[in-house]
């Protein structure tokens, strides 16, 4: 199999801390057991206001979960390909930026 031709762009450059990983993952699993809890509420055929309450909870959570990855590939990954001469970090960027919202 081939490699593409930006599989370098597939790993982070500077890896991140074992204390930055439990963050993330200590958020992922907060973000899943919410959605374990909507889950057990449409069983149990909660109140339709309750479960969306519950629902843009769980929208907030992930939001800000992106916002956090946002802002370490900025601190990270853009800065070191900015320091490297590659402009299409901007545009690529942009687009992650717009995706979140």
């Amino acid at each position: 199999m081939e490699a593409c031709e930006h599989c370098e762009r597939h790993f982070k450059q500077k890896p991140r801390s074992e204390k930055e990983i439990k963050q993330l993952v200590n958020r992922i699993n907060r973000i899943v057991g919410q959605l374990g809890g909507i889950k057990r509420m449409i069983e149990e055929n909660r109140y339709c206001g309750e479960v969306l309450i519950q629902v843009s909870a769980v929208e907030n959570a992930v939001r800000s979960f992106g916002y956090l990855v946002l802002e370490e590939h900025m601190d990270t990954c853009v800065t070191e390909m900015i320091r490297a001469g590659d402009p299409d970090i901007v545009k690529e960027t942009v687009e992650l930026v717009k995706k979140l919202n």
